[in-house]
């Protein structure tokens, strides 16, 4: 065939090339809507699980805090009995936005350590914060949070 040749051309694909068929427009009708039906439930869990991941692990700083500053603020009383009010004071102001009751613990024996000796506060701190607003299957609605901190007290400062 010369370049010259007018004859009309058979309809279909060129020469050389395989027989393809486009697929239909109905073939593929829906898929996007089955895709988002399977989809949208495992990232909400999957969204519920990282904000329950995100609360506990607010939660349990919180609770690491506070016993920490129980024990620091316990540990500048000059007599076992204020050091409990106060570090059981101290705990339940800084716990008061988790919405629990904190359950304290104050050990005091330092105080009944002789002067220039090393001695200390132990603070132990329980709290149990609701997890019942996440309301996911398999998940605790409330979680059990422990923390202890210690504190020195000072060598040289009199004690009763």
């Amino acid at each position: 065939m010369d370049s010259l040749d007018r004859r009309p051309r058979p309809a279909g694909p060129p020469p050389g090339h395989a027989n393809r068929r486009q697929p239909a427009a109905d073939a593929e009708r829906g898929s996007t809507t089955l895709e988002a039906a399977i989809l949208a439930p495992v990232l909400l869990l999957v969204g519920a699980l990282l904000l329950f991941a995100g609360r506990t692990a607010l939660a349990h700083q919180a609770v690491q805090h506070a016993a920490w500053e129980a024990a620091r603020t316990a540990s500048l009383a000059r007599n076992p009995d204020d050091a409990a009010r106060i570090a059981t004071d101290q705990t339940s102001a800084l716990l008061a936005r988790l919405g629990c009751q904190p359950a304290v613990a104050v050990d005091t024996a330092g105080f009944a350590v002789p002067i220039t000796q090393p001695a200390s506060v132990t603070v132990a701190v329980a709290c149990t914060v609701d997890l019942h607003d996440l309301a996911l299957p398999g998940l605790p609605g409330t979680i059990t949070l422990h923390a202890t901190a210690d504190s020195p007290l000072d060598r040289y400062r009199g004690r009763p």
